[in-house]
């Protein structure tokens, strides 16, 4: 099987449209047509239905696209080993990063270009959840989430730190001199959360779930500062870690900690085999020395 044909039709299937898996591909939307053409003809059947501008998966199509992610997957792994005979002293390496985590990680970036120079290093921001698929699909070589990671993907995974989860308000929200909430008190209160592709929100609506309550969401957002906007402005409780409560200047805010149980914020590196390349060997070691410091672990 033709590994070019399958990356092309692979790429088709992620987005969902020959023009833009041309445009992510650098090749003409014909090109694709052909390749994909190629593939069923080699396959002797048709792998998807073109519907107007709707692209569908025949049975057939599902069982390739399964394997060629697989496949594909493999051939990224090869080329990585392949390079790995040069010295860590030289590589490339790419970093799935969430926004929520990414504002730990300046003394991190720091410290890895003054120590590994040769290495250019590119940090791919996307939420939790996603980067999670795009390690167990083998785009990228390491990634970071909150854990626990989602099980079915078989990702190993390394904690870099456990914070606790506060709880932002507008001032008067919470009784004063209060410093603490539990977590059931919260039941009838309205949430302001991030997205649900956000690990964190998954951990956090796990957790409503098992102290009995479904969550009153008020509004989602993919940017933590609009949730301390919101909260802010009286829309509700906005649920952030304890790293991102320091950053705030709290003044017209209640902050208080989550108890009963406390929630813990815990990000953590995730990789989907047991080789590592020696450009994420340093990075996971750069990552400990500085971030077990206890300036930064606060």
């Amino acid at each position: 099987m033709d590994l070019r044909s399958l990356r092309y039709f692979v790429e088709t299937v992620r987005l969902s449209s020959f023009t833009q898996a041309a445009e992510s591909l650098h090749v003409t939307q014909s090109t694709i047509s052909k390749m994909v053409k190629q593939l069923e003809e080699e396959v002797g059947a048709q792998l998807l239905i073109r519907e107007g501008r709707k692209l569908t998966l025949t049975d057939t199509g599902q069982v390739v696209h399964a394997h060629g992610v697989e496949m594909l997957a493999t051939m990224r792994q090869l080329a990585v080993e392949v390079r790995d005979t040069q010295t860590v002293e030289r590589g490339q390496l790419t970093v799935g990063i969430p926004p929520m985590i990414n504002l730990l990680f300046t003394p991190v970036l720091k410290a890895f270009r003054q120590r590994h120079p040769n290495i250019t290093l590119t940090l791919r921001e996307d939420a939790g959840q996603a980067i999670e698929r795009q390690v167990a699909q083998g785009d990228l070589e390491i990634g970071m989430t909150v854990l626990p990671a989602a099980p079915g993907l078989g990702l190993r995974s390394a904690p870099i730190a456990s914070y606790p989860v506060w709880a932002l308000a507008a001032q008067g929200t919470f009784q004063k001199n209060r410093s603490t909430i539990k977590l059931k008190s919260l039941a009838n209160t309205p949430l302001v959360l991030l997205q649900d592709d956000f690990a964190m929100t998954r951990t956090l609506r796990a957790a409503f779930a098992a102290a009995g309550f479904e969550p009153r969401i008020a509004a989602q957002s993919g940017q933590w500062d609009w949730l301390v906007a919101m909260a802010s402005a009286g829309m509700g409780v906005a649920l952030l870690p304890e790293p991102f409560i320091h950053r705030l200047a709290i003044g017209a805010l209640d902050a208080v900690k989550v108890v009963d149980p406390e929630l813990p914020w815990q990000p953590a590196h995730v990789w989907r085999a047991s080789y590592l390349s020696h450009a994420a060997r340093a990075w996971l070691e750069v990552c400990d020395e500085v971030l077990s410091a206890p300036a930064v672990r606060g």
